[in-house]
Parts: structure tokens; sequence; C-alpha cells
């Protein structure tokens, strides 16, 4: 997932679309519009988006 992707998540129990606008390792900022406010900006959790199989692995320092 990378900054400008389009997608879809849940949202009361709609599915709308959104543009990725910040990615973090378990944070993803959504920009959506609203019917009433367009560009609002929504954050969720990388687990709620993916279904939680976009987790990265660590290697272990050795």
């Amino acid at each position: 997932m990378k900054v400008g992707d389009k997608i879809k998540f849940d949202f009361a129990g709609k599915k709308k679309d959104a543009v990725v606008h910040k990615v973090h390792e378990s944070t993803v900022y959504l920009k959506v519009d609203f019917d009433k406010d367009p560009g609002k900006i929504v954050k969720r959790k990388l687990s709620q988006i993916d279904g939680g199989k976009a987790k990265k692995e660590k290697k272990s320092k050795k």
C-alpha cells in the first residue's frame, strides 16, 4: 500500500472509497469524501484495512 492508492474500506456498515494519505507501520490515514464533509482524513489500523495480512516481518538481531 502506497500513498495515492485508491481503496475501499468499511465505514458504518457500508463500503466507502478512499485515497491513502499517509502510511505508518501500523496506521493508515485515508482521505474520504463524505456528503457533508469532503476531504475528511480518517485514521485506521492497517489490520482493519487489509484484514491483518500486511504485517511486516521483523528480523532478529544476532
